[in-house]
């Protein structure tokens, strides 16, 4: 048997291979109509309705690290980041399962900890937490978190529908998750240091003050699933005609958009929204602000197309920043600084686990500043 390593293709060329294996088992159930390959799997209810069902795992050293993360606080992050994938099929959570594996350096209340934090998201989604499996683990904490939402088949929305002239939309803003992460890392550092220099001490000796940090470290920490805006498309009838949630950076998730709808995309860098304390936090660590919210991931934001009749409808959201247009193929994906510089962004990607490193190139990059105005706007006509 020849031997490939996984980061030779990466994870989403995994994730294709063991789809080729297990796609035939798809006809076992007639009521299926999305399987592998979008947010979430979906069934026929056969009563007007849909059936989503998502699936994520976090594992320690590789998601989280117990020295930066609370448990409280993972335990909600576990619950909110599967909703946040049932949000981005348009469809309201309906209850969970949750199987946990643990080491021997988890105690009863460490335990306890992680479920309160679960609790308290799973009743700030109005979901319930209805079984679910444990184990023993010898590889640190592992986290597994299903959940199942329902949605009316009309207000579907798939990666796949994006069409040319479609409106390119962003909630919130985008950065802040990895901005806190920086900050967080940086400080694990600092920590692991004075451990190391003060032998009788423990990491709750270590307090420093990251009061000016809050909002970025809350975002990676704590983040919330838009159920929000899912109720907000209801009451303003509007379907996205494309959708997807923010996990992996947004550079990434809109080329998910692209290749699923096969269709291109021009992004205006002047309305990505990015917070000035994310701006501060990358030029603390000599980064550039928009990278961030490009390739950071995890800020479980929505990023979705809507066609431009429907422009008017969210027009006066503040929550929501149209970012650009969707464009024919072989246009492919491009990012328009505030230069008017198109740059692809289809060579890149975000984050992706089994990534095969890749050589770095030392390059001078002037920051760019985004407080001023585009000369140019992204529309070339009236979006509405």
């Amino acid at each position: 048997m020849s031997f490939t390593r996984v980061s030779e293709i990466g994870e989403f060329g995994l994730i294709e291979r063991l789809h080729q294996i297990v796609q035939p088992t798809e006809k076992e159930l007639a009521t299926l109509k999305k399987g592998i390959g979008d947010d979430c799997a979906v069934i026929d209810l056969q009563n007007g309705k849909y059936q989503v069902i998502s699936t994520d795992l976090l594992l320690e050293h590789i998601h989280f690290d117990l020295l930066t993360t609370p448990l409280e606080h993972l335990g909600a992050k576990a619950i909110s980041v599967n909703v946040s994938d049932i949000c981005a099929m348009n469809a309201m959570p309906l209850y969970a399962t949750v199987s946990v594996a643990l080491s021997e350096k988890i105690s009863v209340e460490m335990m306890s900890a992680l479920y309160k934090g679960m609790k308290e998201a799973a009743e700030q989604y109005h979901i319930a937490i209805v079984g679910g499996d444990t184990s023993a683990s010898t590889a640190g904490l592992v986290i597994s978190v299903t959940v199942v939402g329902e949605v009316e088949k009309e207000k579907l929305t798939y990666r796949h529908g994006a069409c040319v002239g479609d409106l390119i939309c962003v909630t919130g803003d985008v950065g802040r998750s990895y901005s806190g992460l920086k900050v967080l890392m940086r400080e694990r550092e600092l920590m692991l240091q004075f451990l190391a220099e003060n032998p009788d001490q423990t990491k709750e000796s270590y307090q420093p003050d990251l009061a000016e940090y809050q909002k970025a470290i809350e975002k990676h920490l704590l983040p919330k699933a838009r159920l929000d805006m899912v109720r907000l498309f209801a009451q303003l009838h509007l379907v996205p005609t494309a959708m997807i949630d923010i996990s992996d950076g947004l550079g990434s998730e809109i080329k998910h958009i692209c290749q699923q709808s096969g269709v291109g995309a021009l992004i205006e860098e002047s309305r990505i929204p990015i917070l000035a304390e994310v701006r501060e936090i990358a030029s603390e660590f000599e980064d550039d602000a928009l990278t961030y919210a490009l390739f950071g991931g995890e800020d479980y934001e929505l990023c979705f197309t809507i066609k431009p009749s429907d422009f008017p409808k969210i027009e006066t959201i503040k929550d929501i920043s149209v970012i650009g247009k969707i464009q024919p193929k072989d246009f492919g994906i491009k990012l328009r600084d505030i230069y008017g510089h198109e740059e692809d962004l289809s060579q890149y990607s975000g984050f992706e686990h089994f990534a095969k490193p890749q050589p770095t190139e030392t390059e001078d990059t002037e920051e760019h500043s985004h407080e001023h105005e585009h000369d140019e706007d992204v529309w070339d006509e009236d979006p509405s």
